[in-house]
């Protein structure tokens, strides 16, 4: 599935994006006016093939949950059973996702590649590569309940300080439930797919996945996460540093990098990635978690960055120097580092609202208003 998926993967067309960059500079308005979006719309043309191209319908985010065996190096004051907490929140609706979800219509799916305590619902739907028509796209698309998806490659990653967080088998199936889980949400009419994850201790191997993918040190690549310390931040740089040591992971061979110091969400949103820009549809990054899964996507397929959005500036370093990598500039900066899919929620009307520019906004031509 990965290598097919791979395959698939193909570049932006040129002629879309000329005849959308064309299209702009008819419309009623100063030439640069919209800054940015004058450009994510050009983008979002190339990837359709088409100018315009399709407006986003029905928006569908996945939060991807695993937990991390680094968690035992004390890198993050919470418990580590708070990922499991937290995936029961997400399905009793009463996580800030949840609220940004309602608020947006957005779809909810939560899919568990690797949650180490037992969750709190009693019969969690198994539907990965099977399909679910009836409720793919959520219980009721924008009631922000989720459905469960239970798909554990393992319950929880190794510690990548002692040895590799994965087996290569282990991080490939991880990519390919991502690549599954867009190919049913994409099937079943999203229009946009948006990333999510929960995971305690996450933004650790993020850090490990950043600085491997860039070559930038682990000081410039490592956050604070939920918030820590600074004794605890000083020892969280110095467990990401020992971690590349160990491994030297090699930005070549990205599913060697995902084994050796990944996480089974930041896999699986590897291959979410890989699975939208396979299909053509365009995936809005949510932060530094799904930044690192970018990465490590663009390193299977390059043509694939022609797919990814970036929703929003997360406060986490790391984030900015995944987007710079990528080339991608991002469309809010509020100063967010929650996760969740909370950032690529907020950013989902900038990106609607860019390409409804192109469908609804009269041309000077057709308005009967004087150019300069």
């Amino acid at each position: 599935m990965l290598e097919d998926t791979i395959a698939a993967v193909g570049p932006p067309d040129e002629a879309a994006m000329t005849a959308a960059r064309q299209l702009q500079a008819r419309l009623t308005k100063p030439a640069g006016s919209l800054g940015d979006l004058e450009e994510l719309s050009v983008r979002l043309a190339g990837l359709a093939g088409s100018c315009p191209p399709p407006v986003p319908g029905s928006a569908a985010v996945a939060i991807f949950a695993g937990d991390h065996g680094v968690h035992a190096q004390r890198v993050s004051p919470w418990p580590q059973e708070v990922t499991g907490q937290m995936v029961g929140n997400f399905l009793a609706g009463g996580a800030v996702v949840n609220a940004f979800a309602r608020q947006a219509g957005a779809s909810m799916t939560v899919i568990d590649v690797g949650v180490a305590s037992p969750l709190p619902v009693a019969d969690p739907v198994n539907a990965v590569g099977v399909g679910d028509p009836d409720g793919a796209l959520g219980r009721a698309t924008g009631s922000g309940i989720p459905r469960l998806i239970s798909a554990p490659i393992r319950r929880g990653t190794r510690d990548m300080t002692v040895t590799a967080a994965l087996t290569r088998e282990e991080a490939r199936a991880a990519v390919e439930v991502g690549i599954d889980i867009a190919g049913e949400l994409i099937a079943a009419g999203a229009g946009i797919l948006l990333t999510g994850d929960m995971g305690i201790a996450n933004t650790t191997p993020a850090a490990a996945l950043i600085a491997a993918f860039t070559g930038v040190d682990a000081a410039e690549a490592t956050g604070r996460g939920t918030g820590v310390d600074d004794p605890t931040y000083q020892h969280k740089i110095e467990v990401v540093r020992a971690a590349l040591r160990r491994h030297s992971p090699d930005p070549a061979d990205p599913l060697g990098v995902l084994a050796a110091v990944g996480g089974l969400e930041h896999a699986a949103l590897t291959g979410f990635v890989l699975g939208a820009a396979a299909r053509r549809v365009p995936v809005l990054l949510d932060g530094v978690i799904a930044g690192s899964a970018a990465l490590a996507a663009a390193a299977f397929a390059p043509d694939c960055v022609a797919a990814i959005v970036a929703g929003h500036r997360s406060a986490e370093p790391g984030a900015a120097v995944a987007l710079r990598q990528l080339g991608l500039t991002p469309l809010i900066d509020l100063g967010l580092r929650l996760g969740e899919g909370t950032g690529a929620l907020l950013a989902l009307p900038v990106v609607t609202g860019a390409v409804r520019v192109l469908h609804e906004v009269a041309t000077f031509d057709s308005a009967g208003v004087a150019e300069k």
